[in-house]
């Protein structure tokens, strides 16, 4: 039986990323105070993924790392004199696309200043980027505020590291408030974007640090770690690799096909099959082209979002969004 300190712990954090206890979210938040809102986010999209397509992947991958991290509060966003913020966290280096919230953001302020949230335009610009790559289109709850604080240890404690087993990963998502589900549907979110070689390369030599060049997780498809050696050597560090190959460009179930034959790009990619209930969505989705999977993905994105938001009273609404007001 779980220890009285365990056990409060667990309730405190079902009851702080409880999803029933997101109030102050809602469709439409800005109807009346700044109808246009998602008209000009998805102008300025439109005008980026015509110039730009491979930001469509940092860009989603921008949400997620903003609420994972005291919740979607936009203080991913945040710069520091020292380098301190959460955007200066190893796993947020890989990030693009603040440019993009940051014009966003200029052209709202110009409609309506002082209304629409940093935190918000990020949940709008993931939405929007998804669609433009051919993947589903959900209703995004708006009314977050915008956080004043953004540490770069908070981004190393709370982001799952590529090289997380299954455990851990079901572990971060529950102390979040997500479910298993909402663990494998958002994985797929890797059908778009790249990956540096280092977030993987320890799948292709020296996996268990014994010092053998050629010791590779076993786990990896024998075929792949080929063709990924070919393209990245021990100490790449600037080479970029599709996660979903042949179609990175392209929101579709393809990763679950890819994972189901092993060549997920990284360990937390191939521990899905580790783990009843996500072995089971991914076989679906890898031998089905319909499915249910663009409907979970909008239900679980909205879902994430949810996460330790501020609304009310709480945070700002920043006037830009690198720094506090």
């Amino acid at each position: 039986m779980a220890s009285p300190s365990k056990l409060f712990l667990s309730l405190f954090l079902l009851f702080l990323f409880n999803p029933a206890n997101a109030q102050g979210l809602k469709v439409g938040f800005y109807e009346k105070t700044c109808p246009s809102v998602e008209l000009i986010v998805k102008k300025v999209v439109d005008d980026t993924m015509s110039k730009a397509p491979s930001l469509a992947g940092p860009l989603l991958r921008m949400f997620f790392h903003d609420c994972f991290v005291r919740g979607c509060d936009g203080s991913v966003l945040l710069n520091s004199p020292t380098n301190q913020s959460e955007k200066n966290a190893f796993p947020n280096l890989s990030l693009r696309g603040f440019q993009i919230i940051d014009r966003v953001k200029s052209a709202l302020e110009k409609a309506c200043p002082g209304v629409v949230s940093c935190a918000d335009i990020v949940a709008l610009v993931a939405r929007d980027v998804v669609v433009l790559r051919k993947g589903p289109s959900w209703e995004v709850e708006t009314g977050r505020r915008d956080g004043r604080i953004s540490n770069l240890t908070d981004a190393l404690l709370n982001l799952p590291a590529p090289t997380s087993n299954i455990s851990q990963l079901i572990t971060s998502f529950q102390q979040k408030g997500l479910s298993v589900k909402d663990l494998v549907v958002l994985s797929g979110g890797h059908t778009i974007g790249t990956s540096h070689c280092t977030s993987f390369s320890n799948r292709l030599y020296n996996f268990t640090g014994k010092g053998i060049n050629n010791d590779s997780d076993p786990t990896l498809d024998p075929n792949y770690i080929v063709r990924l050696k070919a393209k990245c050597k021990p100490t790449d560090q600037t080479t970029l690799v599709e996660m979903d190959p042949g179609s990175f460009l392209t929101f579709d179930n393809d990763y679950y096909t890819l994972v189901s034959k092993r060549r997920g790009l990284f360990q937390s990619d191939a521990a899905l099959l580790n783990n009843g209930e996500t072995k089971a969505y991914v076989r679906l989705h890898a031998t089905s082209q319909g499915g249910s999977f663009f409907q979970d993905f909008g239900v679980s994105m909205v879902n994430m979002g949810r996460i330790g938001v501020l609304t009310g009273a709480q945070g700002e609404i920043r006037k830009v969004c690198s720094k506090v007001n």
